[in-house]
């Protein structure tokens, strides 16, 4: 890159971060302004949050963008002489959006919006724009970038670089060509493919090299999930299984446990599953009622579980059961690991003592999903999580960050899935004589979908590498799976716009994507109690 490039690249960053220092100068006035409205006595108060949900809400939303403009002006910096045009028209797309709306309303949904007024503070001036010409370069230099693993340099590095590209060319090879026709036919992903991702070490990619895993961090995990969910959100969860088994049985569990189990999940000759959810709790997870009780050397488990994740063909449950009968909050919560039989679609639950069936969902297939019934399952006591009962709420909060931050990977990989569906078809549609890339509403939508990646790509990448350094990260990790999951519904349902009434036939792969995305708002943490959790802490950090 020449001298004059670089000056005007500096430029650029300069006037980042002025509208970040003007950004958090908002942030900072609406934090207080929350804080005296939801606070008794110098703390935050339980009733007066959820009266307040809206401006407590809105406050995790402005903070969101506000770390999300903070991370993309890091990046820029990162990338020194690679912070090319391509680059700095996204950065400006994307500050020129969030920057508008922190100044006139942020959207928390389509329907909900969180406005400076309703704070009682001041706008922040909006710094940076994106004129029209400015806009239609970008569609441009995104019509000569398609096919590329990302539109941007990521400032990963090049070991993350070559871990993108080795699953990328996986993703296209053995995903892409398949993906939407298992999902029309409600397929679980073919068990060949699930070897071929145990030899490339994906379910194992974060487990200590001790244990038969790559002794890699988030930041890989988040490339390699990123990159299969791209092919397919199926294939980039099947790891979130193995991370969240992984995680909970490396923080909390005894050494024969880890001895145990770790090398299995490692190496993919056991696959696990997630049992933690019960009807009409959801994310209540205080009043979860399935019972175990101790007979002899086991525990005996009854009760109903929901929403189970690839329940049939798991060996391993991590299982959240209430062991004290007498409790009836998250004391007396415990974790089991809980061998079952692998199952299939003939006979989805051979163990004695359970039962069930599949929930018939939109999308998010592959894996599918079940409803448990447990009547006398038992589980060795030796398989006690950690070994002592009554700390099973405080093994799973653990593991949230890491799952999160997975999440948001995930959404990443979508939207990067729908900006290319979108993409593609734009180009090849032709109407009126042209491209129907050349209108600028179609165009546009493009160009904000790949803005918006990088925000919530690098926002993302943030939270990965806080926790690889050993910090707390709940607070970035909410952000990233709060805005990810947006951006990844946002980008889908536009791309199936450009798609026009084809986007809505089964036939083409946007139906797909966008039945994919939705979930992601949901799943690990609602967007509503992401919102509530992130906000709790600004207001932690405000009060200290």
């Amino acid at each position: 890159m020449g001298a004059t490039a670089a000056m005007k690249d500096e430029g650029l960053i300069g006037r980042l971060d002025a509208a970040v220092a003007e950004a958090e100068a908002y942030l900072a006035s609406a934090r207080a302004a929350v804080s005296a409205r939801v606070s008794r006595n110098g703390r935050a108060d339980r009733r007066l949050l959820d009266a307040e949900q809206h401006l407590v809400h809105g406050l995790a939303w402005v903070a969101t963008y506000v770390e999300a403009l903070r991370q993309v002006t890091l990046w820029a910096r990162r990338l020194g002489g690679d912070f090319g045009e391509v680059e700095q028209l996204l950065a400006e797309r994307v500050f020129a959006e969030y920057g508008a709306q922190l100044a006139g309303g942020v959207l928390m949904t389509q329907v909900e919006m969180i406005r400076p007024a309703d704070f009682g503070v001041a706008p922040p001036r909006v710094l940076v724009t994106c004129d029209a010409a400015r806009k239609r370069r970008l569609a441009e230099l995104l019509k000569a970038a398609r096919g590329k693993a990302t539109v941007e340099a990521t400032a990963l590095g090049e070991d993350f670089e070559l871990i993108r590209d080795q699953f990328h060319a996986f993703a296209n090879e053995k995903i892409v060509p398949y993906a939407h026709e298992w999902h029309l036919n409600n397929q679980l992903i073919p068990l060949a493919l699930l070897r071929e991702l145990g030899e490339l070490g994906v379910f194992g990619l974060t487990i200590p090299e001790e244990y038969g895993g790559a002794g890699m961090g988030k930041t890989a995990m988040c490339v390699v999930s990123e990159e299969l969910s791209r092919g397919w959100i199926g294939t980039g969860s099947l790891g979130t299984r193995s991370e969240i088994a992984a995680e909970l049985i490396l923080s909390a569990g005894t050494d024969a446990q880890k001895a145990e189990w770790l090398p299995k999940l490692a190496s993919a000759e056991i696959l696990p599953t997630a049992v933690f959810t019960e009807p009409n709790t959801g994310s209540d997870l205080g009043a979860l009622r399935t019972r175990a009780v101790k007979d002899g050397a086991d525990y005996v488990v009854t009760g109903n579980k929901t929403w189970i994740t690839h329940a049939a063909r798991a060996d391993l449950m991590t299982l959240l059961v209430r062991t004290d009968p007498e409790t009836t909050g998250f004391n007396g919560l415990s974790m089991l690991l809980a061998p079952k039989q692998r199952g299939d679609d003939a006979n989805p639950f051979p163990t004695p003592g359970m039962t069930g069936g599949e929930i018939e969902v939109i999308g998010y297939r592959g894996m599918k999903e079940y409803e448990i019934g447990f009547d006398g399952f038992r589980v060795p006591v030796a398989n006690l999580l950690g070994g002592v009962e009554g700390q099973g709420f405080k093994q799973l909060m653990a593991t949230f960050e890491s799952a999160r931050i997975q999440t948001a990977a995930r959404a990443v990989g979508v939207a990067q899935n729908a900006l290319e569906l979108g993409l593609a078809y734009a180009l090849d549609r032709q109407q009126f004589g042209q491209a129907i890339h050349e209108f600028p509403r179609v165009a546009d939508k493009l160009t904000m979908m790949a803005a918006e990646l990088v925000a919530a790509r690098q926002l993302t990448y943030f939270s990965a590498r806080q926790k690889d350094s050993g910090k707390r990260c709940d607070l970035e990790a909410g952000m990233a799976k709060l805005l990810a999951a947006r951006v990844a519904w946002a980008a889908a349902d536009n791309a199936l716009q450009i798609h026009g009434g084809n986007g809505f036939a089964m036939e083409y792969q946007i139906s797909r994507v966008l039945a994919d995305a939705r979930i992601l708002n949901i799943f690990e943490g609602a967007g509503e109690i992401q919102a509530m959790v992130i906000a709790r802490r600004l207001l932690e950090e405000g009060a200290n």
